[in-house]
């Protein structure tokens, strides 16, 4: 079955003092270049969420989307925007500042969705709910743009509306560290150093 990627790098980005997370360095390269690195062996197609430094992220070579509102809905406007997009049956969507994703994510998502028979999956950590990291069937496609229309944005209260179920990533739990601060990003460089 096949799988698409979609890096979610179309936040603000305010608790970074506006700076694109996507596009900071992380040791020795961006942030969304790690994500790229893990997700690509992964997926038969990546696709990255963005709505602004366009240029930037068309440069790592895939195909760049932007958002169809103008009023930063979330993480679900670029889902909608991803879903239509892609070529494959499901969707596995990351965000762009967790530089440390397992390179089993979509497996165990696939497979654990495919069990439960659900047509949505996302992580928990052992601890937190990481609604970010998570597969949908293309089915759901009218579901998000419904969500979108009627004004409903929150990731969380959709995927729990549509039947999605948690899946335990806690042995992994430190894979899902989001880089939020610069202090975020420079203790995960010391910690990667």
């Amino acid at each position: 079955m096949q799988i698409t990627g979609l890096i979610l790098a179309g936040g603000r980005s305010s608790r970074m003092e506006g700076h694109d997370k996507g596009l900071l360095t992380l040791v020795d390269k961006s942030m969304i270049e790690h994500v790229i690195e893990k997700l690509k062996p992964q997926v038969d197609q990546i696709l990255i969420s963005a709505n602004r430094h366009i240029e930037q992220y068309q440069s790592f070579g895939y195909e760049v989307l932007l958002d169809e509102y103008d009023d930063f809905r979330g993480p679900l406007a670029g889902m909608v925007r991803g879903l239509s997009h892609s070529n494959s049956e499901y969707l596995l969507t990351v965000p762009c500042d967790g530089p440390l994703l397992p390179i089993d994510l979509a497996v165990k998502l696939l497979d654990s969705a495919q069990k439960k028979s659900t047509k949505a999956v996302f992580v928990f950590d052992g601890k937190y709910k990481q609604p970010t990291y998570n597969l949908l069937h293309s089915d759901l496609l009218k579901s998000i743009e419904q969500s979108l229309e009627h004004q409903e944005h929150k990731l969380g209260k959709w995927l729990l509306d549509n039947g999605a179920c948690a899946v335990d990533f806690s042995a992994q739990k430190n894979a899902f560290l989001n880089v939020n601060t610069p202090k975020d990003l420079q203790l995960l460089a010391e910690a990667l150093q």
